[in-house]
C-alpha cells in the first residue's frame, strides 16, 4: 500500500472515530483496522493491553476497538477430560471469549487446605482456553451464586454463627483476604497484559441483590484485587438491570455491567447501565440462554427463536454479551445449590443451554451460531461432533446393608456426644449426611408426634426406631410425623444436606438438626452424632463390609452394589452414558468411587444422571454403589439400574403445590 493510499484510508477510519458510539455504529471498522495495519506495516501498539475507551464507548484490545461475544462454562461442572472438547465447540460457534466462575469452596474445602489438581486445575483450564484462542472473563468471587452450594462460599465460614457474609465482618474479611491472597497471585500470570487469556476480572457478584449494601466491603475487595493483580487489569461488577440493584452493586473504580434475559427490553436494560456508566461499552454479562431447575418443578426451557431474536438485538447495538450458560454441565457429588423458599436444585445443570449437559450440539447452538455469523466471521473448519453415547443396559444390584448396620465403617471415629443436637458445621461435616441418635425416653405404643422446632430440619431427615422406618421430615414442608416404639429404643434421624442456599440473604445456611427435636412436648436430649464419611467408605468398596442385609428393611437407608463390564469387540468404548433408576425413590450414586450426584425420580424432573466416559474402565468391571434413602424396588421388583444412551430431564412425575410461588428470575429478585 502506498503512503497516499494509506492516508486516504486513515481519513475514512478517523471519520468513523468521530462517531460518539464508534464501537456500536460501525462494527465493520473492527475488521478494517487490522487490514490497514497489515498493509502499512506499522501497528498502533505492540504491547498487549485491554481496557476501555470511554470516548468511543468500547473496549480497546491492543489499542484497537473490540467487542466480545462470550459464553459461560463452569470448569467445576465438567470433567477435565472434556474441557477441550467443550471449549472447541464454543470457539466454533463464533465466541471470542468464555466466562467462568471460581468457586471458593471447590478449592478450599477446609481452612488453609487448597486443591488445584485434577478437575480443580484452574490454571490448566485457562491454558486450554488460550490454546483454543478464547479470551477469559474471570468471575473470581469470593461469592459467585451460580446455583452452586452456598454460592461458592465455604461452609466452614459458619463456624462463627453470627458471621455476616459478604460484608465488612472482620472474620469474613480475614478469610477472604487469605483466600484471595492464594488465588489471585496464581491468576496474575494469566492476565492478558502478561501474555495470558484473562481480559477482565469480576469483583463479587450481583452484590446489589444482597441485603448488606456494604460499600466498605466492596472497597476492600477492590483494593485487595488491585494489590494482587495490579492497576492495569479491568475490574468489573455485574448486577440485574435495575436501578435498585446498581445502587448497592456499583462502585467507582469497578466497571458496572448488567444482566438480563431474552424478551427483555434491550434499550431499557442498557439505559439502566448508562445510569451507572454514562460512557463506555455496553455489556450484558449474563444473557440467559435457558434457566435453572428445581426438584419437583418442570424442566426449564427457552425456545431457540426467542434466544436468537434477543441476541441479535443486543449485537445490533454493538454491545458486548456473555451467554449464561453456553454449557451448564453437572452438579456432581453434593455441589448443587438451593433457593428460597427452600428448593434444592437437581444434579443436572443442563440449563437448556446451546451445548447440553453432556456437551451435545443442539438446535439452539446452531441458531446462535447463525446469529453470530451475521455480525462477525465464524471460524472455518469442522465443529467437534456430539460425543457418542452407549446404552450398557440393565445392571442387577444386591443389598449390602443399611446405614445403621454399616455405621462403624461409615463413621470410623465414632459418635460425638452432646446434650442437644449439633449442626453439620459444629461436627466439621460440611456435605452429605449425619446420623443423629438418641433413645426414646418413654413408651410410644400409640402414635406420638415427633417434630422439629423452628423448622430445624435442614434439609431432609429419614427417621427410624430400632431400624423400623417411621417417616421423613422435610424442611419447610413436613415438620412433624407420628412414631411408635418402646422406651429405650434407638431413635435414628439420618439428615441429608440437600444443598445450601446460593442466593440472597439466607446463604448462611446451617445444616443438620439446627434446633431441638421434641417427642410430644418433651425435648429430646443426650444425642450421639455420627458424621458419615460415605465417599471414603465407597472408595474402599463396601462389599468388604457386607452384612446379612436380608434381615433388615428395604425401606430404611440402604446401600446396594453391582458391577458391569464394558462390551468387548466394539470400537471406541467406553462411551458416555446415562443411568436411570426404575422403581427407586431417592438417593445418591457412585461409579468406581466417583460421586455422580443425587437421584430422585419420584419427584423429578430429572430421571437420569449423566455418566461421563472418563470414569468408566474397560480393563475390569465397573463398580456401582447406590445409597437408597427411602424405598428400593428390591423386595418386590427387579433390583437393577439401567444405562441408556439418552437423558430424561423433563419427566416431572410429581408437582409440588401449584399455588406455591413459581420460580422465575423476576420473582426471585423481587423475593430477595
Amino acid at each position: 500500500m502506498s503512503l497516499e493510499d494509506w492516508v486516504g484510508s486513515q481519513r475514512v477510519v478517523f471519520s468513523l472515530f468521530r462517531c460518539p458510539l464508534f464501537c456500536n455504529c460501525n462494527m465493520f471498522a473492527l475488521l478494517l483496522l487490522p487490514l490497514l495495519h497489515a498493509g502499512f506495516g506499522t501497528p498502533l501498539t505492540s504491547q498487549r493491553s485491554f481496557g476501555i475507551d470511554y470516548a468511543r464507548n468500547c473496549f480497546l484490545k491492543d489499542g484497537k476497538p473490540f467487542r466480545y461475544i462470550s459464553g459461560s462454562i463452569h470448569y467445576s461442572r465438567i470433567p477435565r477430560y472434556y474441557w477441550k472438547d467443550r471449549l472447541l465447540k464454543m470457539k466454533m460457534a463464533g465466541l471470542d471469549a468464555i466466562q467462568t466462575y471460581v468457586p471458593w469452596n471447590f478449592h478450599e474445602s477446609e481452612p488453609g487446605v487448597y486443591n488445584f489438581t485434577g478437575d480443580r486445575d484452574l490454571e490448566y483450564f485457562l491454558q486450554l482456553a488460550q490454546e483454543v484462542d478464547l479470551l477469559v472473563i474471570l468471575r473470581a468471587g469470593p461469592y459467585i451464586c451460580g446455583e452452586w452450594d452456598m454460592g461458592g462460599l465455604p461452609a466452614w465460614l459458619l463456624k462463627k454463627e453470627s458471621i455476616v457474609l459478604r460484608s465488612s465482618d472482620s472474620d469474613y474479611l480475614a478469610a477472604v483476604g487469605r483466600w484471595m491472597g492464594f488465588l489471585l497471585p496464581k491468576m496474575s500470570s494469566h492476565l492478558y497484559q502478561k501474555g495470558g487469556p484473562i481480559i477482565m476480572v469480576q469483583v463479587e457478584n450481583e452484590y446489589g441483590s444482597y441485603f448488606a449494601c456494604d460499600f466498605d466491603y466492596l472497597r476492600y475487595l477492590k483494593d485487595l484485587f488491585r494489590q494482587h493483580l495490579g492497576d492495569e487489569v479491568l475490574l468489573f461488577t455485574t448486577d440485574g438491570a435495575s436501578k435498585t440493584f446498581l445502587q448497592c452493586g456499583a462502585l467507582q473504580g469497578l466497571y458496572s455491567t448488567v444482566d438480563f434475559g431474552p424478551g427483555s427490553n434491550v434499550t431499557a436494560a442498557f439505559l439502566t447501565q448508562r445510569r451507572s456508566e454514562p460512557k463506555g461499552p455496553l455489556v450484558n454479562s449474563e444473557f440467559y440462554t435457558g434457566w435453572l431447575d428445581h426438584w419437583g418443578r418442570p424442566h426449564s426451557t427457552v425456545s431457540s427463536s426467542i434466544i436468537a431474536k434477543s441476541l441479535s438485538e443486543i449485537l445490533a447495538r454493538g454491545a458486548n454479551v456473555n451467554m449464561y450458560m453456553f454449557i451448564g454441565g453437572t452438579n456432581f457429588g453434593y455441589w448443587n445449590g438451593a433457593n428460597m423458599p427452600y428448593m434444592a436444585q437437581p444434579t443436572s445443570y443442563d440449563y437448556d443451554a446451546p451445548l447440553s449437559e453432556a456437551g451435545d450440539l443442539t438446535e439452539k447452538y446452531f441458531a446462535i451460531r447463525e446469529v453470530i455469523s451475521m455480525y462477525k466471521e465464524i471460524p472455518k473448519g469442522p465443529i467437534p461432533p456430539t460425543t457418542p453415547k452407549f446404552a450398557y443396559g440393565e445392571v442387577p444390584l444386591e443389598k449390602v446393608g443399611t446405614v445403621r448396620e454399616l455405621l462403624a465403617n461409615l463413621s470410623p471415629s465414632g459418635p460425638i456426644k452432646s446434650i442437644y443436637p449439633l449442626t453439620f458445621v459444629q461436627v466439621k461435616q460440611y456435605f452429605g449426611y449425619v446420623l443423629y441418635r438418641t433413645r426414646l425416653p418413654k413408651n410410644c405404643s400409640e402414635k406420638t408426634p415427633l417434630s422439629s422446632t423452628f423448622d430445624g430440619i435442614h434439609d431432609r431427615a429419614y427417621v427410624s426406631v430400632d431400624g423400623i422406618p417411621q417417616g421423613v421430615l422435610e424442611r419447610s414442608k413436613v415438620l412433624k410425623i407420628n412414631i411408635t416404639g418402646n422406651a429405650g429404643a434407638y431413635l435414628d434421624i439420618l439428615v441429608e444436606n440437600m444443598g445450601r442456599v446460593n442466593y440472597g440473604r439466607y446463604n448462611n445456611d446451617f445444616k443438620g438438626l439446627t434446633s431441638n427435636v421434641t417427642l410430644a412436648e418433651e425435648i429430646l436430649i443426650n444425642w450421639e452424632i455420627y458424621p458419615l464419611d460415605i465417599d471414603r467408605a465407597v472408595g474402599q468398596d463396601l462389599r468388604n463390609e457386607k452384612t446379612d442385609g436380608n434381615q433388615s428393611s428395604y425401606d430404611e437407608p440402604t446401600f446396594y452394589i453391582g458391577h458391569f463390564s464394558i462390551p468387548s469387540g466394539i470400537p471406541d468404548l467406553p462411551q458416555d452414558t446415562f443411568i436411570r433408576f426404575p422403581g427407586w425413590t431417592k438417593g445418591q450414586v457412585w461409579i468406581n468411587g466417583f460421586n455422580l450426584g443425587r437421584y430422585w425420580p419420584v419427584r423429578g424432573p430429572q430421571l437420569t444422571v449423566f455418566v461421563p466416559s472418563n470414569i468408566l474402565v474397560s480393563s475390569s468391571p465397573n463398580n456401582i454403589t447406590v445409597l437408597e434413602l427411602e424405598k428400593s424396588p428390591c423386595d418386590t421388583q427387579k433390583c437393577l439400574v439401567e444405562f441408556t444412551d439418552k437423558p430424561i430431564l423433563n419427566a416431572t412425575l410429581y408437582y409440588e403445590n401449584s399455588n406455591e410461588m413459581l420460580f422465575s428470575r423476576d420473582v426471585w429478585l423481587d423475593y430477595m
